[in-house]
């Protein structure tokens, strides 16, 4: 790589292939890319606050209120109020969510085997290393007080 390679324009050019990609092997389940970030999320731990999930995707409120309207509209995903705090929701996968998540997987692995192909083990670990480094550094930088 050249030296005065832009950072933020292969990162753009990965997310923009990566959102064309999983355009094209979500659509017909009818999700999109974007959406697929707040289901993966969902994946991991049911039931997070909606807030928090806004949180951990770097996204504002709205955006994620948005996101999760179209989910819960097309039959991903439901919002329970708080019991324990009624201005807070709870969200939860479906059946039909939780039926395509072995897919949605294997998706998500077809295409990072295509991003890491002619990458050699070590490779593959260290482009992982060094990017999440990246993340962390940009985290740290921007949440300085």
């Amino acid at each position: 790589m050249h030296p005065t390679q832009s950072i933020g324009r292969l990162s753009s050019c990965i997310t923009t292939l990566s959102h064309l990609y999983l355009t094209k092997h979500l659509h017909h389940y009818g999700i999109s890319s974007g959406q697929l970030h707040h289901l993966m999320r969902l994946y991991r731990e049911e039931g997070i606050h909606q807030e928090t999930l806004a949180q951990d995707l770097l996204i504002d409120k709205t955006t994620c209120t948005r996101a999760i309207k179209k989910l819960i509209d097309a039959g991903f995903i439901t919002r329970q109020q708080d019991p324990s705090d009624k201005r807070a929701n709870r969200l939860f996968l479906t059946t039909k969510a939780k039926t395509l998540e072995k897919e949605i997987r294997h998706i998500l692995k077809q295409w990072r085997d295509i991003l890491l192909t002619d990458f050699n083990t070590e490779e593959q670990h260290q482009f992982l290393i060094y990017l999440q480094r990246a993340i962390d550094n940009a985290h740290n930088h921007l949440n300085k007080k």
